[in-house]
């Protein structure tokens, strides 16, 4: 074989023995080269673990296909993405190799490993530039939500959700909202977003709008935003109002729940803000004309009407007659009786009653009723029902320190004084001789119709017993007595048949100079009998001076007798002026 020349060996030593022996055509080296270059520029290294950018290709039900510009496309799987339910084909995603081929040759991807690397760096700039940020809610926590932003777990507070109150979290779980990143810890990686301060930022701009055109009168549209006892909360697009209860409508209401309910809509007027328009007032009612300019012209007092009992006081009670139109019945005009009760003895909230108009201002919007008026006055007739004289049983309705109120009918009551409940007794105060309740006989001893006054008495439907405490009890007469109590300047004294006399202190004097004391019971002289003031004035000290009284004036007689008929004084003796002396001064103790 001939030696080879140069251009031989050349072309020898570059031929391309591999490709000859699989067959494969001649390439040309500059395209070759362009090549190499083209897959260096364009296909990533699937040894660098780093994050990069990648293509949505194809979603199957368990895995989403990205194309990273590798060997072969990656496989992420489909639960990486349930922050982002709206993933599809042409989307690109920051993806992480987990594993460079399975057994399949196909690359393993992360999503999630990428995104937690890159979501630290992400979070801090939305925090510091007031970025908006898209964050997946992944559930319910104590105290507000779970929100997925950027890969991080960060905590969503009730308060921070809306501005109105949520009732309803669970209806937020598994949906991408919108935040704003409001707080970072460093230390403890933890990130708190709000979703409420994108909204009061919209909501700023409104209510500015809002305020600077509000008018008293004006009627705007709300929303319910909240129902307390007092008032219902309205939301006109940012800015707050109140309407009281008593704004809510023109007819009596026990809680404003009665008449609204949350989230509802409705149309309000403003009766009232605060310089700075941040406190407004707003009615509801006032968007309907008032209900008593709407009353029949033709109602008028003396006519009957019905309504229902709206409220109920211990003086009265309230009546709607018509929406928003009451009444008020006082308490003394459910009754004849003039004996005042509470007005829950005659009706009860909810009942229906007929009543007269005793009053009606239409100016004042005020009007008064009448329950007793339905019935006729118990005073009428009222002469040939109770004349004077006439006996009767009437029922004790109450008590004063002057005598007892005695209810005869309904209507119809009549004063007992103290001192004619008994012929006998000394009563102190009404309460010790009867009981509130109880029925007491009593006659007629005045009547006054003009003034509806009846003066009654006790203790005229029996006879007088001093009618015959006269004869019995005459001066001088002697009665065994117990005596009863000690009082100022003398005692009481008991001569039974509910007889009761006074005995002086002095009269208290026993025959041994002592004196009676309570519960002794001795013979009594009669010294004083008076049938009008039912006074009698005994003496015990009487019954035994007496006989003493008379043997002084025998003395002092016979001792006169003997002076005058005999001129020898000396036939006194000392013995018989002694005896003189002493009867005089126990006489002249006694008196």
């Amino acid at each position: 074989m001939s030696e080879l020349n140069k251009d031989q060996q050349a072309f020898l030593a570059d031929f391309n023995w591999h490709n000859y022996a699989e067959g494969i055509d001649a390439i040309d080296a500059k395209n070759l080269q362009e090549f190499e270059d083209l897959v260096t520029k364009t296909f990533i290294s699937t040894g660098d673990e780093e994050v990069v950018e990648g293509v949505v290709v194809r979603i199957t039900d368990r895995d989403v296909i990205v194309d990273i510009n590798a060997k072969s496309e990656g496989a992420i799987s489909l639960n990486e993405f349930r922050y982002n339910p709206a993933l599809k084909v042409g989307d690109k995603v920051e993806v992480l190799i987990d594993v460079r081929e399975d057994k399949t040759g196909q690359l393993v991807l992360s999503h999630k490993k990428a995104r937690t690397i890159k979501a630290w760096d992400r979070v801090i700039a939305a925090n510091e530039s007031g970025e908006i940020v898209n964050g997946f809610v992944k559930c319910r926590t104590k105290g507000g939500m779970i929100v997925d932003v950027f890969g991080i777990e960060a905590f969503l507070p009730g308060s921070q959700i809306d501005v109105k109150p949520i009732r309803d979290y669970d209806q937020y779980v598994n949906k991408t909202m919108e935040f704003k990143v409001v707080k970072i810890n460093h230390e403890f990686k933890n990130v708190v977003v709000s979703h409420k301060a994108l909204i009061e930022a919209d909501i700023e701009v409104q209510k500015k709008e809002i305020i600077g055109q509000l008018e008293k009168g004006q009627v705007l549209e709300g929303v319910v935003k909240n129902i307390t006892s007092y008032g219902v909360f309205i939301d006109l697009g940012g800015v707050d109002g109140l309407i009281h209860i008593t704004d809510l409508s023109w007819s009596r209401i026990n809680h404003p729940s009665e008449v609204l309910e949350l989230d509802q809509k409705l149309n309000v007027v403003i009766l009232d803000f605060d310089d700075e328009k941040t406190r407004i007032q707003l009615g509801l009612k006032q968007l309907n004309a008032h209900p008593w300019d709407a009353l029949a012209a033709d109602l008028k007092v003396g006519d009957k009407v019905k309504g229902k009992v709206v409220v109920l006081a211990d003086y009265g009670a309230f009546i709607e007659v018509a929406e928003g139109v009451e009444g008020l019945i006082h308490v003394s005009e459910m009754s004849w009786s003039t004996h005042l009760r509470s007005a829950q003895d005659f009706v009860k909230v909810g009942d229906t009653v007929e009543a007269v108009i005793l009053t009606l201002d239409r100016d004042d919007r005020k009007m008064s009723l009448g329950i007793k008026q339905m019935t006729q006055d118990p005073w009428t007739g009222i002469t040939e029902k109770f004349p004077v004289g006439s006996k009767h049983t009437g029922i004790v309705r109450n008590f004063t320190n002057f005598g007892i109120f005695v209810e005869l009918e309904e209507g119809i009551d009549g004063l007992v004084y103290i001192s004619d409940l008994s012929w006998t007794k000394k009563i102190k105060h009404p309460s010790e001789f009867v009981n509130v309740g109880d029925k007491l006989d009593v006659v007629v001893l005045e009547l006054d119709v003009e003034g509806r006054k009846l003066s009654l008495g006790h203790k005229q439907t029996t006879d007088n017993p001093w009618d015959k405490h006269e004869a019995a009890y005459a001066v001088g007469s002697v009665h065994n007595g117990t005596i009863l109590e000690m009082v100022d300047k003398g005692a009481t004294v008991d001569f039974g048949d509910n007889v009761q006399g006074f005995v002086p202190t002095r009269h208290l004097e026993k025959e041994d100079g002592k004196k009676l004391k309570k519960g002794d019971a001795v013979d009594f002289k009669v010294i004083e009998f008076n049938k009008e003031f039912k006074r009698i004035v005994a003496s015990h000290t009487a019954t035994f001076r007496e006989e003493e009284e008379k043997n002084f004036k025998a003395a002092a007689a016979e001792s006169s007798n003997v002076a005058s008929s005999s001129n020898n004084a000396e036939k006194s003796t000392l013995g018989d002026i002694d005896a003189l002396a002493e009867l005089k001064a126990r006489m002249e103790k006694g008196e």
